[in-house]
């Protein structure tokens, strides 16, 4: 992770297949949680080659505006800049285009895990024995 620094960019492109899409009238278009998915996915990909072994990443939130439909079949692109790096909590800024306008923009908080930690507790979860607010 030592290697992350803010203003690092990155962007990925996917087609809007039926799993991201919703239907409006007659049309199947890009869904709002296909749109959350895919920011992520992006900020991830950003992230993934900068963490040491035993590290991980998960999602804390996303704050998505919605601005524009777009097609099934067609090409969505998400642009992701690093905004800002707090100890293990990275901060990303997102513009979401399609081949006509921009479509959406977002802004991503993400955090580092320790693997072994993490998945400790999914296990204890998972055996009903975590503890009630235990953090990941």
């Amino acid at each position: 992770m030592d290697t992350l620094k803010v203003g690092m960019r990155d962007e990925m492109t996917w087609e809007v297949t039926e799993e991201l899409a919703t239907t409006r009238g007659d049309y199947k278009v890009f869904s709002t949680p296909g749109m959350t998915r895919f920011v992520e996915m992006t900020a991830h990909k950003l992230v993934g080659p900068h963490l040491k072994p035993g590290q991980g990443q998960v999602g804390l939130q996303v704050n998505i505006r919605h601005m524009a439909p777009t097609p099934i079949g067609k090409n969505v692109r998400c642009e992701v800049e690093l905004t800002a790096i707090d100890r293990r909590k990275v901060t990303f800024k997102m513009k979401v285009f399609d081949d006509v306008e921009q479509i959406g923009e977002a802004e991503h908080d993400r955090y580092i895990v320790d693997l072994d930690k993490y998945m400790a507790k999914l296990k204890a979860k998972i055996e009903g024995t975590a503890s009630v607010g235990g953090k990941a």
